[in-house]
């Protein structure tokens, strides 16, 4: 398909018959007389004042525990830049698609304007000011596509402020995923992840948010170079804001070049074609290497496995191993709303990775491999999906319209929640909520 027969295709999805790609269903019938009395006034007062009563009633009588805001103020939106809230609007609505579709939860796109400094980027107080008067209605916030550094800021106050969990993909879900996927690597190579260097090109939310999760799992922080548009973020540099500074490394690499030679594992959220074959074969025997940047990566597989890497993953679709973050943000925010978190905090992350972890490498059943063979046709003509259970280099983590993913990564994150102390309700029997949970969706 070229350029312009997407656009088109694409502009046609979402223009022909109702713009857009959401609306608001009842869930009551409301066909009757009767039925409006108790939709709206006068029956609807009672709701009102039993939760004016007892607060907490407001999770029995309306739709905040499945109601999730979908918030971004169009700074950074996809490979796109910052494009404002109105150009970020379809991306809004198409994660408030993938989480109905996916895990059955009702998401509002909410794209923010007016939160924006002289210099066109976010101010953050603006955005924090806004965002926190959503909690009355919400179940959860997803913040979305706001640009780096004021992103950290942004998450780190809203959690502090708010009950409910507030989650930023971009810096999160990327971790979540590629961290799964990272575990089935070192599996396959033989590596431990403390003994691994680490080389991730890009320092903006995912870069830097990857990194800190991958440390929380066990990596060490002296073995991890990054790079920015600059080069290698080393102790001599002055130009660094504080999430830089934090792996700002103690070396004479200068280059990408530099800090790849004899590197473990390569994680790029940066630019096309910047990692040659030469670069991956100056680096440790049978490398990792994870090139997300979208729609080109920094390397492409084929170039990559030539070149001596053994695991090769991208944010694409069409490759293998594909990081994408509709395996993580659905699963999650449905297991912290079944047990009403009040955050989604490490351990619930660390579950999600392990559960996504855990997944590629177990039998298929029947039913689901007949579903993989319909959503992934030449995965299945190739065999992907046929033998004994085992990880394969080309499948280190599960795919997106796999229908044991949400079920399980709920499972695992309410469990977490319950562990640590941020739930509020108890499930108590796990297979069956698991058994639900894949009911739900599928339904």
């Amino acid at each position: 398909m070229t350029q312009e027969e997407l656009r088109k295709l694409a502009l046609a999805y979402h223009h022909d018959g109702q713009p857009g790609k959401v609306a608001v269903v009842p869930t009551k019938p409301c066909r009757t007389a009767d039925e409006l009395s108790l939709a709206y006034t006068p029956g609807v007062a009672q709701p009102c004042l039993a939760i004016k009563e007892t607060p907490a009633e407001v999770w029995n009588y309306t739709a905040r525990g499945n109601l999730v805001a979908v918030v971004s103020d169009g700074t950074a939106v996809l490979g796109l830049g910052n494009i404002g809230p109105e150009a970020g609007l379809p991306v809004m609505e198409g994660k408030a698609v993938l989480f109905k579709r996916f895990a059955d939860i009702d998401a509002v796109p909410l794209c923010i304007g007016r939160v924006f400094g002289p210099n066109g980027r976010t101010d953050a107080a603006r955005l924090i000011e806004t965002v926190e008067r959503l909690e009355p209605t919400f179940g959860g916030i997803n913040l979305e596509d706001i640009g780096a550094p004021a992103c950290f800021e942004v998450e780190q106050t809203l959690k502090s402020r708010m009950n409910i969990p507030v989650f930023h993909d971009d810096q999160h879900g990327t971790a979540i995923i590629s961290l799964a996927a990272i575990l089935n690597a070192l599996k396959l190579t033989g590596r431990k992840i403390e003994e691994c260097r680490f080389v991730v090109n890009g320092a903006g939310a995912a870069g830097i948010s990857c990194s800190r999760f991958y440390i929380t799992a066990g990596a060490k922080r002296e073995n991890f170079i990054m790079c920015d548009s600059r080069g290698v973020i080393h102790k001599g540099r002055t130009d660094l804001n504080p999430e830089k500074a934090e792996f700002a490394a103690d070396t004479d690499a200068r280059t990408l070049a530099d800090a790849l030679k004899g590197a473990d594992i390569f994680l790029g959220f940066s630019a096309p074609n910047c990692v040659t074959a030469e670069m991956v074969r100056s680096m440790n025997s049978r490398p990792i290497i994870f090139a997300m940047a979208n729609p080109v990566p920094e390397i492409f597989p084929d170039v990559a496995l030539e070149a001596g890497a053994a695991v090769v993953g991208t944010g694409r679709s069409d490759f293998p191993n594909q990081i994408n973050n509709v395996l993580g943000f659905p699963g999650i925010f449905r297991g912290a709303l079944d047990v009403r978190a009040s955050d989604i905090n490490e351990e619930m992350k660390l579950a999600a990775a392990a559960a996504l972890a855990e997944l590629a490498g177990e039998p298929i059943p029947a039913d689901v491999k007949a579903e993989l063979a319909a959503a992934y046709p030449a995965d299945a003509a190739a065999g992907m999906f046929d033998g004994e259970p085992q990880l394969k280099i080309n499948c280190v983590i599960p795919k997106a319209f796999d229908p044991r993913v949400v079920p399980r990564v709920a499972r695992r994150v309410a469990e977490a929640a319950m562990k640590s102390g941020v739930a509020q309700l108890r499930i108590d029997n796990l297979d069956a909520y698991e058994t639900a949970v894949a009911a739900r969706v599928r339904k």
